[in-house]
């Protein structure tokens, strides 16, 4: 992976757009666990230090497989919010 394959390279846990939602992983809580990766490989990878980024290719998940990946998550680290800015995970 390299800053080319990030949906945003100077902020590459987010926060992004991703269609009609704003997604990022909080690196505090991140511990690399990779379930996110697992769940939902076109939008989220592990960088260099093993916290979850953000991929450019983010719009080939559905926003349900990004929703179920913030949900696997064991530390819940990647937050999700809609359009009007509302928490969408975790609640």
């Amino acid at each position: 992976m390299n800053d080319q394959d990030l949906k945003d390279p100077q902020k590459p846990s987010g926060p992004v757009k991703v269609r009609k939602h704003k997604v990022w992983v909080d690196r505090d809580l991140c511990i690399g666990a990779a379930t996110c990766v697992a769940v939902a490989a076109k939008t989220f990878t592990l960088d260099k230090e093993a916290k979850a980024v953000i991929l450019k290719t983010a719009e080939g998940d559905s926003d349900e497989t990004i929703i179920e990946a913030a949900k696997a998550c064991p530390v819940s680290a990647i937050i999700i919010e809609d359009e009007k800015g509302e928490r969408i995970f975790p609640k």
